[in-house]
């Protein structure tokens, strides 16, 4: 099926970064970007009717290393953001509160350095269960930062994968189906998260309350090369759980649960380049014509965004039989 959904176009945005781009964050509301680079920075800039202004924005300097990935907290920590890199460090920024026209200008907080490698991926909990920070490694392992009341930082580390943790993704904090069982929203917030490793694997860990660690609850077996991305789709209360991984082998991979059953995968099937005249249709192979590098699921888990090593990003929604099609299909 080919793709229907018109995109409106896109606006270049200039960051002035010296280097390649590796991540690109907009905050909660929609009114700030943040940017990263192999530059060694971060860049945060106010965006008015989806255009950055051109005060050239902050420039937030401490990685020694190219920064791969940023994160937004929930607004209700403050105005607070993540970032990864190279040099094995993740750090943590926040903004402080200026006087006058001038405003305030942003700090670091927190400097993570207990990894022996590169950082790959940082990502905030739900704010529901606090101000909790998971961190993927190349050193094999994860680790969990969680602010305490004290204002300390409680970091837990534990190996995951063995050549290396390339993302990970939280779990939305409530289970399935809360929506149709209302007594399901007043339990404890579900402390959740997937990885996903260059075993080829993505592995979900659950933090157990009576032994005060996190472990591995189930492995999704699917993939045939390093998997790159998994995100866990938001939850509107209805009885599935989604995850969506890419890989390194070309492929997108759905994973689908209901209630307490078991993980079923299903592939995307990317369309086939148009036939020239005359010639017969191509069926899909089930592969992307690039690495995947990045899933990326809409606020209300209906829409995937797929983007891959050659610049093209396509849209993806599931039908009213299971099957995912693609909606949407664009060049960056």
């Amino acid at each position: 099926m080919q793709p229907t959904t018109s995109v409106s176009d896109s606006v270049p945005i200039e960051t002035s970064h010296e280097d390649m781009i590796h991540d690109a964050q907009l905050d909660y509301y929609g009114k700030r970007l943040a940017t990263c680079s192999s530059d060694r920075t971060v860049k945060v800039f106010d965006v008015v009717d989806g255009d950055t202004q051109r005060t050239g924005g902050h420039t937030l300097k401490g990685h020694t290393g190219p920064v791969w990935q940023v994160a937004w907290a929930h607004p209700k920590f403050g105005n607070i953001l993540a970032s990864c890199s190279y040099d094995g460090k993740a750090l943590i920024w926040k903004e402080q509160p200026g006087q006058g026209s001038a405003g305030g200008g942003w700090s670091k907080i927190k400097e993570h350095t207990l990894h022996t490698a590169s950082v790959n991926s940082v990502s905030w909990a739900p704010h529901e269960i606090g101000a909790i920070l998971a961190c993927a490694s190349s050193d094999g392992k994860l680790s969990v930062l969680s602010f305490k009341n004290d204002g300390q930082w409680d970091a837990a580390m534990f190996t995951a994968h063995g050549i290396g943790c390339n993302a990970v993704s939280w779990a939305p904090p409530h289970p399935p189906a809360s929506l149709i069982s209302p007594q399901s929203t007043t339990t404890t917030p579900i402390k959740r998260f997937a990885s996903a490793g260059c075993d080829n694997l993505v592995k979900i860990w659950g933090y157990r309350e009576d032994s005060q660690s996190w472990v591995e609850e189930e492995t999704l077996e699917g993939h045939t090369d390093w998997v790159r991305d998994v995100a866990w789709a938001p939850s509107i209360g209805l009885p599935r759980s989604y995850i969506a991984t890419a890989s390194q082998d070309r492929t997108v991979l759905i994973w689908t649960k209901d209630g307490a059953g078991p993980w079923v995968k299903n592939q995307l099937y990317p369309p086939p380049a148009a036939p020239q005249a005359g010639a017969v249709p191509a069926k899909s192979t089930g592969r992307f014509d690039d690495v995947v590098w990045r899933v990326s699921w809409s606020l209300a888990g209906n829409l995937l965004a797929v983007s891959c090593g050659d610049g093209k990003v396509t849209l993806w929604k599931e039908t009213l039989k299971g099957e995912w099609e693609c909606v949407s299909d664009m060049d960056s």
